[in-house]
């Protein structure tokens, strides 16, 4: 969402009219889009369920009122709308869509509505691809009465999360924007300082194009955002009805940039209607919205999904295994190479909940797999609090290996060695400690782990 979480909210002059057609043609279904060769199916939402029904909790959150706590006023845009959780702003409508709607009360307040994903870890797997893809209607207003729409479809840098004042270093991908009603869509990356720099901030790099499958408001599109590790060179590229429209490469910016937006633990997904601010104000050059703008239009999502593919024949293995880790000797925890929601002790990591994980870069097997793991851990948690530790290879989302359960040993120092079977890989490999519980309590430290054979 252009400049959503800048805080300096200087006027936006995109285009009022799209630039010229797609740059390039390209069938971007998955399974044939890209240099990914299959397409993996690892997240969704249909939307499906009775009208007047709340987004499913187990996969969104709401974000209430005109910002995050402690972060930029507006969201950072601009925006005049109170996000509510109200199912008048935002439900499902009974015919498979999540229906968000802009409203103005008496007093000439307006309400809608914003939600985020709880996972905060989607990128491609290392040499593979990342596909978010989403069938979206946006309202069916224009001239006038769509002054100050603001819809879209985008990604935030999980680090943004609790910081708030990261952006746009952490990388924002806004998969399709649009405002005031205009037949055009936008697709904008933001990245690296907030003022100018190699992203052009705040506006980002951007292009914008027509719907080539009919007009945008008022009628179903499917939105699409790659972004491809399977190259020397990475690429992000823009889709709108499988039509290619926008890429950035890596080449096009220096590396600490590109690293600041990708060598972190990956991307939440938001949908949300916006009303007034930056964008929608620099475009129709005068404050929005206005006492012409109807209040009662809708943004309707039919789903949202996520794919990964491996594009690479050496997946997830490790170009230069020497600056890895033994397989079979201790891998400190705190040695990790990537991790999400952890918190570090100055020997052992945790304590650690649900949804975290900790990556280990090019870990050596050799040519005979491994039969088990042994962890050190710990754990405080009450009484009838457990949960899962779980080998991946790869990717944190990708299918255990092996795991064991881990319930309370008496404290969070009081450390034990806990044996788990495997389904050993052999060569180099990342691998990813994964810990997994029906809760949100914390229930394991760990110190190290090794595998043996």
């Amino acid at each position: 969402m252009a400049a959503a979480a800048a805080g300096v909210l200087t006027a936006v002059s995109l285009a009022t009219a799209p630039t010229a057609s797609a740059e390039t043609d390209a069938d971007a279904a998955p399974g044939e889009a890209g240099a990914a060769a299959e397409w993996d199916l690892v997240w969704a939402d249909e939307f499906d369920g009775p009208a007047g029904q709340l987004p499913d909790s187990s996969l969104w959150q709401f974000d209430i009122g005109h910002s995050y706590p402690g972060g930029p006023d507006n969201w950072g845009t601009g925006e005049i709308a109170y996000h509510t959780d109200d199912p008048d702003n935002i439900s499902l409508d009974g015919n498979g869509n999540l229906e968000i709607t802009a409203l103005r009360d008496a007093n000439g307040d307006w309400t809608s509505a914003r939600i985020e994903t709880h996972r905060g870890d989607f990128k491609p797997p290392a040499g593979g691809s990342l596909r978010i893809e989403g069938n979206l209607q946006i309202p069916g207003v224009t001239g006038d009465a769509a002054l100050g729409y603001w819809p879209a479809f985008w990604a935030l840098g999980s680090p943004y999360r609790g910081n708030y004042w990261n952006w746009p270093a952490i990388g924002e991908f806004d998969i399709m924007e649009n405002v005031n009603g205009n037949d055009w869509v936008a697709a904008v990356l933001h990245c690296g300082v907030p003022q100018g720099g190699p992203c052009n901030e705040t506006l980002g790099l951007g292009h914008e194009t027509a719907c080539p499958t009919g007009p945008c408001p008022g009628e179903f599109h499917e939105y699409a955002f790659e972004w491809d590790d399977s190259g020397p060179s990475q690429q992000l590229r823009w889709y709108v009805d499988g039509q290619l429209h926008h890429t950035v490469s890596e080449a096009d910016m220096p590396a600490d940039t590109w690293a600041d937006m990708t060598g972190h633990a990956g991307y939440f997904i938001l949908l949300n209607l916006a009303i007034g601010g930056a964008f929608p104000d620099g475009v129709a050059g005068f404050p929005t919205p206005t006492a012409a703008t109807e209040s009662g239009h809708s943004l309707l999502v039919d789903y949202v999904r996520v794919y990964t593919a491996d594009g690479d024949p050496c997946g997830d293995c490790d170009p230069d295994p020497g600056d890895g880790h033994d397989a079979y000797e201790p891998i400190a925890a705190t040695s990790y190479d990537g991790s999400s929601g952890v918190p570090t002790a100055d020997d052992s990591v945790g304590p650690l909940s649900n949804g975290d994980w900790l990556r280990f870069d090019g870990v050596e097997f050799g040519s005979q797999p491994p039969l088990d793991v042994v962890a050190t851990v710990a754990s405080g948690a009450p009484d009838g609090v457990s949960g899962l530790v779980e080998v991946r290879i790869g990717s944190p989302t990708a299918p255990p290996i092996g795991s064991f359960a881990l319930g309370s040993t008496g404290g969070w120092n009081s450390f034990t060695d806990i044996p788990g079977n495997v389904d050993g890989p052999t060569g180099t490999h990342n691998v990813y400690l994964t810990f997994t519980a029906g809760h949100g309590e914390p229930y394991v430290t760990v110190r190290s782990f090794r595998f043996r054979r």
